[in-house]
């Protein structure tokens, strides 16, 4: 978590943001923890899903590690579940988990050949994931585990469409090479190049991240809804300067 930025200096008139491409049906969000994607994500796939489309969630790990009160044993399921229902706030039913180990997710070709078959089953046009960077806009020290995950899954969406890169995918489980992913977008950058109307989906981006009650009580002594609709307003409201003054969602958007 990071305090939100405008991705300009005071007195500055700020960069305007491109709207996100809307030409595109199915979207895969990759991410490394469960509730990654509700901390300012979900407003914007609240609104893809009401305009039709389909976003499904891939998860690096089931978050095991977050909640030092409760053993991984008990601590995993329960933050499944969570995530699951807070998934289906915004309108996903497709929650998948990978089961790499909280807190010590490694880059590597394990880990891409992993998001890569989540590519080939899914076949999205559009990839999302988390800030890849060792830093959050220089300011706080990224976790291992979001970088790996999201520099991953930026490799990933080439080596999905390579039959010759992980050819067992396509010997062991039948998923022949997709080259359809048109844009990968990072979530959570301190260096946005677009964004997406955070209005339309808010409410529920809300509602979504307080799904993640066990985790936001050990996280905070804030009133939970208190804390998430003001972090998660905040955010969006941040972005507003560079976006026509909408409160929006941005996005590093990559293209292929």
């Amino acid at each position: 978590m990071t305090e939100p930025q405008t991705g300009a200096d005071a007195g500055s008139t700020p960069a305007q943001l491109q709207p996100m491409p809307e030409d595109w049906q199915r979207a895969l969000a990759v991410v490394a923890h469960p509730d990654d994607l509700e901390y300012g994500c979900s407003a914007a796939v609240a609104a893809w899903t009401d305009g039709g489309r389909e976003v499904a969630y891939l998860l690096a790990s089931r978050g095991e590690a977050g909640i030092d009160t409760l053993p991984p044993a008990e601590c995993a399921p329960l933050r499944e579940r969570e995530q699951r229902a807070s998934a289906a706030v915004v309108g996903v039913s497709t929650v998948e988990f990978l089961d790499h180990r909280d807190g010590v997710i490694e880059y590597g070709t394990a880990l891409r050949r992993d998001i890569a078959a989540a590519i080939r089953r899914h076949r999205p046009e559009l990839l999302i994931t988390l800030n890849y960077r060792d830093t959050w806009g220089g300011v706080a020290w990224n976790t291992p585990d979001h970088v790996a995950v999201g520099r991953a899954t930026l490799d990933a969406a080439a080596d999905a469409g390579n039959r010759w890169i992980f050819p067992e995918l396509i010997e062991e489980q039948g998923l022949e090479p997709w080259d359809g992913v048109r844009w990968v977008a990072v979530a959570g950058t301190t260096e946005p190049t677009h964004a997406a109307d955070a209005g339309p989906g808010l409410e529920r981006s809300v509602r979504s991240l307080l799904e993640h009650r066990t985790y936001i009580e050990v996280l905070t002594q804030e009133d939970p809804e208190k804390y998430c609709r003001s972090f998660l307003t905040a955010h969006a409201e941040a972005v507003a300067p560079r976006f026509g003054g909408r409160p929006a969602v941005a996005f590093e958007v990559f293209t292929r």
